[in-house]
């Protein structure tokens, strides 16, 4: 683009993302109000948050993709007019089975729709490295802050009003962002002959529900569990043959194999996954069992989270300026090492320690260490790719996190509902051990990112 591009076309993406990374948390803070209300369980709950993220995660390529044909704009507005919807649906659901449809289904199918228009407007509108990075940076800071925060907004309002106010508030975000999003452009016109591979988005959503279900499945049946991973991985098999094949025949696959070409942008994508699947993990986690086993209610639970929202708030400010001293590499690999330290001590401090400052010290650190290399690992895959692959690797990228949330939310959950009434602090330190286990993964694959510049498109 020639003319610069208003810093005021930010702040709807910005806030897009924050609203759709705070429906995927502050539902955790509302676990005993929602199960009470609604006749259901802690896993019941846990399904309905699940459902949503995976959702999101099985979508992203698909919405990524649908981008390039009906344009950026348009799939920015419908999303959001389609969450929106989800939000005033689930606000006055009389059961668990209309929240799984208005938040699990409707929401998280609009998220996948608004979300990757996000991040290739952005690249699109900020094309050089410097602004493309502050740019990022703001709205990878509002995502981080939207899942922190989640638990406190939530849990103010569900202790204020209702859970179900926590909906409304979602609706009236959403209104917000449909006018402030009327001033920013789409500089790509759309190409409403570019082909939809509609079995491709039938195979990986598949693929992925399959396994996510799997995981779920491991605490009541262990024969289950395997079948379903089996088949999932399976399908997603099938998934990679068949672009194989479309690619081989000339034909437009869903995903390209040429989205895996930059081993830069492959070792990013691994770090996204492992920080949304800790943070998410970490949320779910802490927030069940502050509630089911300590006995805090909404708004207590969302004030102890202030602590990990205080530390990605810190990150996040200082970001353009460790950015400017520090290498993208340097900063994820620090944050996964602060992260690291975060759970040790979460774990360390709060077993056997009925306190609830005992929780502030971890979650401090973790909220800081994420706060660090989020907008690292999202300039590195993005920026690895050039204006005509955007659709995918956003969509691409958009996934992986969504499915680290995913993972989050139903492995750690699932180890931690699963001994929660017979052995609580049992199962909590096995479900922060698993999740210091794959912070510790994220650091091994940040080490082994390039030194220096780490941008190297690929068209």
């Amino acid at each position: 683009m020639n003319s610069p591009v208003p810093r005021s076309v930010l702040a709807p993406l910005a806030l897009a993302q924050f609203i759709c990374s705070f429906a995927g948390s502050n539902m955790n803070v509302m676990i005993n109000d929602i199960s009470r209300d609604l006749d259901t369980t802690v896993q019941g709950v846990q399904i309905a948050i699940t459902i949503f993220l995976l959702v999101m995660a099985a979508l992203m390529i698909p919405g990524g993709k649908l981008t390039d044909r009906y344009g950026r704009k348009r799939c920015f507005t419908a999303g959001l007019c389609l969450y929106g919807v989800g939000a005033l649906l689930s606000a006055v659901s009389p059961g668990l089975g209309v929240l799984i449809l208005g938040n699990s289904i409707l929401e998280g199918v609009g998220t996948a729709l608004l979300i990757p228009p996000v991040y290739i407007l952005t690249t699109l509108l900020f094309p050089d490295l410097t602004s493309r990075a502050k740019a990022f940076g703001a709205i990878s800071a509002m995502g981080g802050v939207g899942a922190a925060a989640g638990p406190l907004i939530g849990g103010f309002i569900t202790s204020a009003l209702s859970w179900r106010a926590a909906f409304v508030f979602q609706a009236l975000v959403i209104a917000v962002i449909l006018v402030l999003g009327r001033r920013v452009p789409d500089p790509v016109p759309p190409d409403p002959s570019r082909p939809f591979d509609t079995a491709g988005a039938i195979w990986s959503a598949t693929g992925l529900v399959l396994v996510v279900m799997g995981i779920l499945a491991a605490d009541d049946n262990a024969w289950l569990m395997v079948v379903l991973l089996v088949a999932g991985v399976a399908v997603l098999a099938g998934f990679f043959r068949s672009v194989r094949a479309k690619e081989r025949a000339g034909q437009e696959p869903l995903l390209s194999t040429r989205v895996f070409a930059s081993r830069t942008a492959n070792l990013g994508l691994v770090t996204q996954n492992a920080q949304w699947l800790l943070l998410m993990g970490t949320s779910f986690v802490v927030s069940a069992y502050l509630q089911v086993v300590r006995g805090y209610n909404a708004i207590e639970t969302g004030v102890i989270f202030t602590a990990a929202t205080a530390g990605l708030l810190v990150a996040s400010l200082g970001a353009e300026r460790f950015a400017a001293r520090r290498q993208q590499r340097t900063l994820i690999t620090v944050g996964f090492a602060v992260a690291i330290a975060g759970v040790a001590l979460l774990l360390a401090m709060v077993i056997g320690n009925p306190g609830a400052w005992a929780f502030a010290p971890g979650l401090l650190l973790i909220g800081f260490g994420l706060g660090l290399m989020l907008t690292p690992s999202v300039n590195v895959v993005q920026s690895s790719f050039g204006e005509q692959m955007q659709g995918e690797i956003s969509g691409l990228s958009r996934s992986v996190s969504n499915l680290g949330s995913t993972l989050g939310t139903a492995v750690a959950g699932t180890i931690l509902v699963a001994g929660i009434t017979a052995t609580p602090g049992r199962a909590y330190g096995l479900a922060m051990v698993v999740l210091a286990l794959v912070a510790a993964v994220g650091l091994v694959v940040a080490l082994r990112l390039p030194r220096g510049a780490v941008v190297v498109e690929v068209s």
